[in-house]
């Protein structure tokens, strides 16, 4: 087989339909376009939809452009902080007096990637004294490690 073997399958093509050439080829005046109107002339107006009431027109209005504020007045929480959260049950699988970062939650593969920062939370139960290292916890969760004689260090 060479380039120039190439072909598209049986029946993939078709030949363009011709518009616009006289009455005899069935396709003459009009050119498909009915009579009169934008479509006949090829131009409506941008976010026209035929009549029905456009998007822009069905959304509401735009508030100001602020903290967490976008176009169409829709608070998007687009400058919260998002967090990785990991929860004290989940701490379990490190030994005891270990000292636990989120690059170690990363190598035991209790988070997926640090592009996130890591929150602790306080689900399920601890049972060994830690230290951990993370960017928040919960007050719980602070509570929980302290009580076991574990140590908790914000980052």
């Amino acid at each position: 087989m060479k380039l120039d073997d190439l072909k598209p399958a049986e029946g993939a093509t078709h030949r363009r339909k011709k518009i616009g050439r006289g009455p005899g080829s069935g396709h003459g005046k009009t050119s498909t376009r009915g009579h009169k109107g934008d479509k006949s002339r090829g131009s409506s107006k941008l976010g026209f939809e035929g009549g029905q009431t456009p998007l822009h027109r069905r959304l509401p209005k735009q508030r100001g452009i602020g903290v967490g504020l976008t176009a169409r007045g829709f608070n998007t929480g687009r400058f919260k902080t998002h967090y990785t959260v990991i929860n004290i049950s989940q701490l379990e699988v490190f030994e005891a007096d270990a000292v636990i970062s989120p690059e170690l939650l990363l190598e035991k593969r209790v988070i997926k990637d640090l592009k996130l920062p890591v929150k602790v939370l306080a689900d399920g139960k601890l049972t060994k004294a830690l230290t951990v290292r993370a960017h928040k916890f919960s007050a719980s969760a602070q509570e929980a490690i302290t009580a076991l004689g574990g140590t908790v260090v914000v980052l």
